[in-house]
């Protein structure tokens, strides 16, 4: 079964609308894992925009030793950040303050030295080291050289493509999808997935995950947060039951 973690960055948002103390991304953590979410997927971004930090350490402990994967950008703050947490899993993710939300895969070309230092930091404290990067078959070989364990791929661009072009973009992901296999990489994918458009993403060979985050809070404004989470999770299940 592939693993559904889902990103309760939006729940911080709406709370941080009118600095409020709900609703509680803690508590969101708790109904997600209780309606079938496999982990649980929050951004600390340098801003503080939706996630705070006191969010991340609260949520940890809801999740009693279950599957965090902390979204951070590769700088030396975060990664102070993450030896104290040491969270499940952490992403590292490409960011620009001006950005309204991750534009595209980090380009792992640039900053190595800083990302294998990340890795080898991870490493003493237990933490998996996964990127998110586009389905390029150069991201995918350097993403293994420089020690990440997962590769996340960007399906932003995927699902904003018109029809006709989104083939093509499958066929990507299943080759750098295929690559990463064969480097002993896990495969995942995330950004812009709903329930409609998620099905050919989770049918690409080797997907063992999926973080899925915008649209389920989405969804949970009209069918309740545990509801959303089952209609994601049925849609994946139905889009990779074999016969």
């Amino acid at each position: 079964m592939i693993r559904l973690h889902i990103n309760i960055d939006h729940v911080a948002t709406l709370r941080n609308q009118r600095d409020t103390n709900y609703p509680d991304p803690a508590e969101a953590a708790r109904l997600c894992m209780s309606a079938g979410a496999s982990g649980i997927t929050m951004h600390l971004r340098e801003d503080r925009r939706h996630i705070r930090d006191a969010d991340v350490w609260r949520v940890k402990e809801v999740l009693a030793g279950g599957v965090l994967n902390l979204e951070m950008a590769l700088t030396q703050e975060m990664s102070d950040i993450m030896a104290l947490l040491a969270p499940h899993t952490v992403t590292l993710v490409p960011e620009r303050r001006e950005e309204r939300t991750t534009e595209g895969g980090l380009d792992l070309r640039v900053g190595q030295e800083a990302l294998a230092r990340l890795t080898a930091r991870a490493a003493q404290v237990g933490t998996r080291v996964s990127v998110f990067i586009e389905a390029s078959l150069e991201q995918v070989r350097l993403a293994q050289e420089l020690g990440a364990v997962q590769v996340e791929f960007h399906t932003g661009h995927y699902c904003s493509a018109a029809q006709a072009e989104q083939p093509a973009l499958l066929g990507a992901f299943v080759q750098a999808a295929e690559l990463a296999h064969s480097l002993g990489l896990e495969v995942a994918a995330g950004h812009g997935l709903t329930v409609d458009n998620v099905g050919p993403i989770a049918a690409v060979p080797h997907m063992v995950e999926l973080n899925i985050g915008h649209s389920v809070i989405s969804d949970a404004v009209f069918h309740g947060l545990a509801a959303a989470v089952r209609r994601l999770r049925a849609a994946i299940t139905a889009a990779t039951v074999v016969g």
